[in-house]
């Protein structure tokens, strides 16, 4: 007789949780800084698993997002550290179904930073603002000794004025809610790390950093309020992504392993060192929870736009084993999809 495991049932010894000092681990996305943010936002008062929000003034509701980039190396396939600013921040304010209107733009300046490399980087940043319909409005710049700084980091704040119909957030999942996906994963996470330690992926890879606040709105327009919960999938990948918004709503998600787009070239990257896709951080698509009556029609939206093209429908929002992820794999079993333990890969944002 054949015995059968319950993946939900199954326990696996975790790495011991560090209290006393700050790890690179927890600035992965994964449960770390999960770990870290539940201990210092109380401190502060904020109960917020989204990473905007959203604040009323008189008859507008604002949404603000504030975002540091300290990527290495600094110039990347398909980007550079400013563009992913901008695009990072731009996004951090759709998700909460949001059209970006301004931004504010700081730099820390390591003492021997090129002047020329600092004028290329700040041109990108103009050049991705104002493709995004956005204005870099105010500011700051600091420079500091040599070795306190990795070159250069850039640290960005977001405003933007939420759409009529858009009511979403990370708490907002519901059971039968479908899962929506805008198209490949692990395409940024993949090319940081080809870039930065020379692993020669870099003619077939580049980051799909790129703002998704159009493809946002043809959702919401599309779905109104039933576009329940929006997330782009950065530090921690889709596996993170997921596990917050269900831990936030306190449900369950079961998505399809054969769904889930996957570039080969990741793909064969990820299987050469032992990475797993669903991991790997990206720029440049969302995952969506979008109530079942409206789905379609959202997923139809989602289509008719180059950064939504590849879109697909991976899962389902359940009831079930609230707080979990579980993927079906192509062999009719299922594993749970846990949150990153640790550090994977180089920073990439």
């Amino acid at each position: 007789m054949t015995s059968v495991v319950d993946p939900l049932a199954a326990t696996c010894p975790a790495p011991l949780t560090e209290t006393t000092h700050v790890l690179l681990g927890h600035g992965s996305g994964g449960r770390l800084m999960a770990e870290l943010l539940a201990d210092l936002g109380p401190i502060l008062g904020t109960a917020t698993d989204d990473d905007a929000a959203v604040v009323a003034m008189g008859r507008e509701e604002v949404v603000v997002s504030t975002d540091s980039f300290v990527v290495t190396p600094r110039f990347f396939p398909g980007g550079d550290i400013g563009s992913l600013a901008v695009h990072g921040t731009v996004n951090d304010v759709a998700m909460m179904g949001a059209r970006p209107v301004a931004l504010s733009l700081a730099y820390i300046i390591e003492e021997g930073l090129p002047i020329d490399e600092l004028r290329r980087l700040t041109a990108s940043v103009a050049k991705a603002a104002a493709e995004a319909g956005v204005r870099v409005v105010t500011g700051d710049t600091k420079v500091v000794g040599r070795g306190a700084a990795d070159g250069l980091y850039i640290t960005t704040t977001g405003f933007g004025l939420r759409l009529p119909q858009a009511d979403c957030c990370g708490a907002n999942g519901e059971p039968g809610d479908a899962v929506l996906l805008s198209g490949p994963i692990g395409l940024h996470g993949i090319t940081i790390l080809s870039t930065r330690e020379g692993l020669g992926f870099e003619t077939e890879i580049a980051t799909d950093s790129r703002s998704l606040h159009r493809l946002v709105a043809a959702m919401i327009l599309a779905g109104g309020s039933g576009v329940h919960v929006l997330r782009d999938p950065t530090r921690g990948g889709l596996a993170g992504a997921l596990n917050e918004l269900a831990a936030a709503a306190q449900v369950g998600v079961e998505i399809d392993e054969i769904a889930i787009p996957v570039p080969g070239p990741v793909a064969a990257a990820c299987e050469m060192l032992g990475l797993d896709p669903l991991h790997v951080a990206n720029e440049g698509c969302l995952v969506a929870f979008a109530a079942p009556d409206v789905a379609g029609d959202v997923l139809a939206a989602m289509r008719t736009l180059p950064e939504g093209q590849q879109a697909r429908r991976i899962g389902t929002v359940t009831a079930e084993h609230p707080g979990r992820v579980l993927m079906k794999t192509p062999l009719g079993s299922a594993r749970i999809v846990d949150m990153l333990v640790g550090e994977q890969l180089p920073r990439i944002c």
